[in-house]
Formats: structure tokens, sequence, C-alpha cells
């Protein structure tokens, strides 16, 4: 690999165990509140956005707390650290693209060293009257992940991107190459449109396959 190429990761679900958003709504609003936006969601009567905007609302957490709370409660992929020390070595830039909260994510990095890797999230005003994001732009998702993809490709560089959720269907369709996290709905929006894909559970996986020469989006695998 080398600078021709250009590495877009998601974070909540993908780099984590559970979404660290979703277990901050749960453990504020109840599982309730979060089944019946999640579905508005997943029935398209629901933006992205608007889904976080209501379920931020009901956080009334200081960073602080709410950072311990998720400390306790969710974990990093273990072959993640490994994987970027591998992008690194070869040269290979990586960027982490969130629609959740940026200054846990960062804490979150912090905690297993990775300070330096480059993240674009949504900031929040964390109120005790509830939270507020104040997301990355005017897109439904409230951050268009996909405008990174497809500015890199714009650029000529070969585009992977690793996800595993709803805000990721665009910025995965948008990629050269893409990995899908098993059981998660991103692997089951490509095999719909029978878009080529890998599926993986663990970064190392990935790390076996995405060091190789870039390949046509055709030469994935699906399966």
């Amino acid at each position: 690999m080398s600078s021709d190429r250009a590495v877009f990761v998601d974070f909540d679900g993908t780099i984590t165990d559970l979404d660290t958003f979703d277990v901050l709504v749960r453990a504020c609003a109840g599982p309730h509140e979060w089944d019946e936006l999640e579905q508005r969601l997943h029935a398209g009567t629901m933006t992205l956005r608007d889904v976080l905007a209501r379920q931020a609302a009901h956080i009334h957490l200081s960073i602080d707390d709410a950072d311990a709370l998720l400390r306790d409660s969710t974990r990093f992929d273990p072959g993640f650290a490994r994987f970027i020390e591998r992008c690194e070595a070869e040269g290979v830039p990586v960027t982490v693209l969130s629609s959740g909260v940026l200054p846990l994510i960062q804490r979150a990095f912090a905690r297993n060293g990775l300070e330096r890797v480059t993240i674009l999230a949504n900031e929040v005003d964390a109120s005790p009257n509830g939270w507020r994001f104040r997301f990355r732009d005017a897109s439904d998702n409230g951050h268009d992940k996909a405008a990174a993809v497809r500015a890199a490709r714009d650029a000529g560089v070969h585009t992977v991107f690793i996800g595993d959720g709803h805000s990721d269907f665009t910025a995965a369709i948008a990629a050269d190459e893409r990995y899908a996290k098993r059981g998660r709905a991103l692997e089951a929006h490509l095999r719909e449109r029978a878009i080529a894909f890998t599926p993986f559970l663990h970064f190392d996986e990935i790390a076996q396959q995405i060091h190789r020469a870039p390949q046509s989006p055709s030469a994935s695998t699906s399966s």
C-alpha cells in the first residue's frame, strides 16, 4: 500500500463493540424511547439527524460522566490499534468518520493510545437540560460521510470504507472498496443492492485483506 490509498472508518459499532451513543440514550431515556426512534429511522419516517437530536435531548450527563459510563461499558476492537500501526507503517492515511460525539470519541481514542488518528464527528453542547448536537453539515445524517470519500476519489485516490450501520450507507457505496461488519445494517443494505463488499468481525481480519494491491470493486467478495 501507499499514499494512493485512503481508508475511512466508522466509529460506533465498527471500532467499538457497542454503539456508544446508543448506550448513553438507553441509560438516560430508557430502551422504549430508543426503540421507538430507531423504528422510525429504519422505516424512513425520520432522518438520522432528527433521531439523534431527539435522542440527545434525553441525555443530561456531563461529558465527564458520559465518558465514565462509556469507559466501563464499551470496548475497542483489540485489533484496531494494530490496524492503525500497519496503515501508518505503509503510509496510508486513516480517517474516522462518525455521526457521534467528537469529545467522547477523542477521549476513547486517547485511552487507547490513538490520539494521533484523525476524527471527523459532531460537536455537542452538553447541557444539564439535555444535550444539543452541533452537526457537521446540513445533510440528513448530520454528517455526510460520503463527502469525504468522494473528495478522495475525485483526487485520484483508491478509497476504502469500513463500517456497520445506517449512517454508513452512502459512504460505503461511494468508496472503491468496502468492508461491512457481519450481522449489522450495512451488510444487509449492501447485499440487498448487490453491491460488492467484504464482511468482517474484527480488524485483524481486515488487515490480512486490505494491505494488498487495490482491486476493482467487482473483485471484492460479498459472502
